[in-house]
């Protein structure tokens, strides 16, 4: 049996807030856009959007974004409003996170 991931889904109290931040700030593409339910492409997986109140554990989910250029990414979604750390290196392998407007953490990684 081989397990593939297709969806991210991600509960959330204020849905325009995060709408705006997956689809203008990240640059997503808006697929589903139902009141309480919206998807965005994210290349081989989903993100989905569910209307209601996060409960998110000690540790929530990190959606990780590969990218070729972690700098140029990071600056460019800096220039869209996203809050993103520095980035570290190590070995050819550049990292920097940020959180969504609900306190999500997302990475980006040269690491495809």
């Amino acid at each position: 049996m081989q397990l593939r991931l297709s969806r991210v889904i991600l509960f959330t109290a204020d849905m325009d807030r995060m709408v705006s931040f997956y689809r203008d700030v990240l640059g997503l593409k808006l697929k589903t856009n139902e009141r309480r339910w919206k998807t965005f492409d994210a290349g081989s997986c989903e993100i989905a959007l569910h209307g209601g109140a996060a409960e998110p554990g000690t540790r929530p989910p990190k959606l990780q974004f590969d990218v070729k250029d972690v700098a140029a990414t990071r600056a460019a979604l800096i220039a869209r409003g996203a809050k993103i750390g520095k980035i570290s290196s190590k070995d050819g392998l550049d990292l920097c996170g940020g959180k969504d407007p609900d306190g999500n953490p997302f990475s980006l990684s040269n690491r495809a």
